[in-house]
Formats: C-alpha cells, sequence, structure tokens
C-alpha cells in the first residue's frame, strides 16, 4: 500500500468514525432539561458548512462519491443537532414561560435573586 493510499485510508476511516461521535451529543441534547444551552449553534452551523463543502469539492474536483457520503452523513449529523438544540430550547421555554401576574422577582434564576435589583440585567 502506498503512502497516499494509506492516507486515503486513514483520512476516510476517522471521518467515518467520526459519524458515531455525534450521538452522544445527540444524547445529551435529548437528555437535557435546562435548554440545551451548553450547544453552540455557531460552532455546529460551522461544522456543518464546512462538512458541506467538502461534499461540494468531492464532487466536483475529485469526483470521489465514498468522499462524499461520508461527508454528507457528516453535515447530516450536525444538522440534526442543530435542529435538536432548537427543538429543545423552544421546548423549555415553552415550559418555563413566566405567567402575566407572576411575581418577577420568582421568575429570576434563584441566584440572581441575591443581587440587588439595580444589578440585574434581565
Amino acid at each position: 500500500m502506498t503512502r497516499i493510499e494509506m492516507a486515503l485510508l486513514a483520512f476516510t476511516s476517522f471521518n467515518a468514525v467520526r459519524v458515531l461521535a455525534y450521538f452522544p451529543q445527540m444524547a445529551a441534547i435529548i437528555r437535557d432539561t435546562n435548554g440545551a444551552t451548553a450547544v453552540s449553534y455557531w460552532t455546529w452551523s460551522l461544522f456543518a458548512a464546512s462538512h458541506l463543502s467538502t461534499v461540494v469539492y468531492a464532487l466536483v474536483a475529485v469526483g470521489d462519491w465514498q468522499m462524499v457520503t461520508v461527508f454528507a452523513i457528516n453535515a447530516v449529523c450536525c444538522i440534526v443537532i442543530i435542529l435538536l438544540t432548537f427543538h429543545k430550547r423552544r421546548e423549555h421555554r415553552s415550559h418555563h414561560q413566566p405567567d402575566g401576574d407572576a411575581d418577577p422577582e420568582r421568575t429570576q434564576p434563584e441566584a440572581l435573586n441575591r443581587f440587588p435589583t439595580a444589578w440585574r440585567t434581565s
């Protein structure tokens, strides 16, 4: 096996196995009870865009359908993470909307109630 073939094998293998790494993130989002606040839309959108640009490169410049498939699956997984996060945040907001008659002091996170009202930004 040549060095180029070994490099291609390593590249394809690691990027194919990377698909498995998305599932723990998806599971963590599903289990999250705080609206998946630790997940960054910006980061996952950049990952998805990077994978999609690689799909285009693989189609146009290389003509490698195996590479297209691997990176398309990676892009789809990133998009799923973004959609799960969106759903989780929307669900969290709908369950935690304060009532119109609610006391504003009680709707603040408990940690914020330790500070004088003038210090609070939300």
